[in-house]
């Protein structure tokens, strides 16, 4: 009797390495399991056969009542342990599949067009390329920047595991971890649902509250503050984080190619080697997925967290993607690395420092366990020795930065938009007039050198420099780009993902400040006390300090990053046209004067 398994997961097989696509609950029949190396062969519904990782199937026998249940305990026996909470695999989407080799050719080797967003191209080029919220799912029309009090994740936060199959196996060390709180941490203190981007909701348990959102820190029990504690103080602007002395920073290099089971799997791994040990630590883009979650979940609700470089299904051993997603991921590691929060983490730190394998796999899983996420992030936050703030003076504040951010961002596409234009025309049309500059002088000079005429020898050497020099600025000007206008554009992609994510760090804010207005009619139907209602506004009070705070770093950034990346791009653009000038003048000298 052939041999049925249940699909746990979804996998969708890479060509060329006989495997086999599956979809989570269908239905296989294993054919070989005895391949060894992680996988087995199986034929499912369709007659397809190709192998499957095991850990992706579960052997068991029919339930009693027949039809496509299972039997609990993975070897058929019909015990009676609940079936293991698969929930959070619901967020796997499968991925089209695309190309990008014809895509760059055909828009003048223009990597902004070559990594576009494509409504059926299945990946984007950046960390942000719909602001709107369209990478968690939603399929609204929401305007994220609309005055609005949800608490929904950021409209940057990554939906999940999946796009690439070589990033999501066996190694994230078992089934618990990945989720980083399972079905059963739920119940006792009530649990709320961070869901991402498909629906999937991931049980997360608070102490003795079952609010949510702000409420969830506005009312319930604080939780002590200790060495987490994240202290705000009064700057020359306004409120302002404690910045550590010394200034973190790290370098993400030496992409290598590793493999697996017996190389039917391959991934790259970088090196991430932090100024503070100088001890590299090796890293694939799946673990910095999984620290983006983490921060996220954990720092969410103050600090916005922009997201990680797009995943990509096809093409991702080609020299230039892994080029242009290093690139991307050392950005995104600069930019926590400026952030005090984010920078002094422990998720953080275990990230850049951990010592072994073993040290990894602990530091992981005491991240995923920690209850300190969400909205309960602002009891860790002390504005010391600081007066309460008022709530009109805060709520002014908060417009006037939410309009700001809102026509940064229109300014930031605008941006994006005309220069991605004009690295088109560079890489196109315009190197192709300077071309046919060039060819028509030396057409010129071959026609008068065919006159026969003896002494319009310097004249005709002249007008075949003076075309070659054409052809030589024709090729400065395809060039260009990727020594100025690059930086620029790359600098904008990540404030564009970066802008993206406020309206929701905001909008917790205006939740809480919402949830205070209420205080007296919260006491008048005795749903809280008057001692509630002044804690709440003093709470209320912490969470201002701590969007101000967040507000004055992301302007002190700002100004420092379009500072440094003008003076380059217009440093870059004087080297250029002042090259072109010499060469021109060195056409110029070879004609003599009458």
């Amino acid at each position: 009797m052939a041999t049925k398994a249940q699909v746990l997961y979804d996998f969708t097989a890479e060509p060329g390495n006989n495997e086999l696509s599956v979809r989570e609950g269908e239905t296989v029949t294993i054919t070989n399991a005895k391949i060894g190396g992680g996988w087995i062969e199986a034929q499912n519904s369709r007659g397809e056969t190709g192998l499957v990782p095991e850990d992706y199937i579960e052997v068991g026998k029919p339930s009693a009542g027949g039809g496509g249940g299972w039997g609990a305990g993975g070897g058929g026996g019909g015990g009676s342990a609940a079936p293991l909470d698969l929930s959070f695999f619901d967020s796997r989407p499968t991925t089209a599949t695309s190309t990008t080799t014809d895509s760059q050719a055909s828009n003048g080797n223009d990597p902004w067009a070559a990594f576009s967003t494509d409504a059926s191209g299945g990946f984007s080029n950046n960390w942000a390329a719909q602001p709107q919220g369209t990478e968690t799912g939603r399929t609204s029309t929401h305007d994220p920047w609309a005055s609005s009090t949800h608490t929904q994740p950021h409209p940057q936060a990554y939906q999940g595991p999946g796009a690439e199959d070589d990033e999501w196996d066996d190694e994230w060390d078992d089934m618990k971890s990945t989720g980083g709180y399972g079905e059963s941490e739920a119940g006792e203190g009530g649990a709320i649902n961070r869901g991402g981007a498909s629906g999937t909701s991931m049980k997360i348990k608070f102490p003795s509250f079952s609010k949510s959102g702000p409420e969830l820190y506005l009312l319930s029990k604080p939780a002590p503050k200790g060495k987490d504690r994240l202290l705000v103080y009064m700057g020359e602007v306004g409120p302002i984080w404690s910045y550590p002395e010394a200034a973190l920073d790290c370098v993400v290099a030496d992409p290598k190619k590793g493999s697996k089971m017996y190389g039917l799997k391959s991934y790259i791994e970088y090196q991430v080697t932090p100024n503070t040990t100088n001890r590299p630590v090796n890293h694939r883009y799946k673990h910095f997925d999984w620290l983006y979650e983490r921060l996220l979940d954990k720092f969410g609700s103050a600090v916005p967290i922009p997201s990680l470089p797009d995943k990509q299904v096809t093409g991702r051993f080609e020299e230039e993607f892994i080029k242009m997603r290093m690139e991307r991921l050392q950005g995104w590691m600069t930019r926590m690395c400026r952030h005090p929060v984010i920078a002094t983490s422990d998720v953080f730190q275990l990230f850049i420092s951990y010592k072994d394998e073993k040290d990894w796999k602990l530091g992981k899983r005491k991240a995923e366990k920690d209850e300190t996420v969400g909205a309960m992030i602002f009891s860790t936050i002390d504005p010391e020795g600081l007066p309460d703030l008022e709530p009109l003076e805060v709520e002014h504040k908060c417009e006037q930065f939410n309009r700001f951010t809102k026509a940064m961002d229109d300014g930031v596409k605008d941006l994006l938009t005309v220069g991605q234009e004009h690295w088109k025309r560079c890489t196109g049309p315009l190197p192709k007039e300077y071309q046919r500059i060039g060819k028509a002088f030396q057409n010129l000079s071959s026609v008068f050198n065919s006159s026969g005429y003896e002494g319009e020898a310097t004249l005709t050497d002249a007008l075949t420099e003076a075309g070659k020099t054409y052809e030589e600025i024709a090729q400065m000007v395809a060039e260009q780009p990727r020594k100025d206008l690059h930086f620029l554009m790359e600098t904008n992609n990540e404030y564009k993902g970066l802008l993206g994510c406020f309206p929701d760090t905001i909008g917790v804010h205006k939740a809480a400040i919402e949830k205070v207005k209420e205080g007296d009619k919260l006491v008048a139907t005795s749903k809280i006390t008057p001692a509630d209602k002044v804690t709440m506004a003093k709470r209320a009070s912490t969470m201002s300090y701590a969007l101000q705070a967040e507000m004055n770093h992301f302007h002190s950034n700002r100004i420092y990053d379009y500072n440094r990346v003008m003076r380059l791009y217009l440093e870059e653009q004087a080297k250029f046209y002042e090259t072109i000038a010499q060469k021109l003048r060195n056409a110029h000298s070879q004609f003599t004067a009458m």
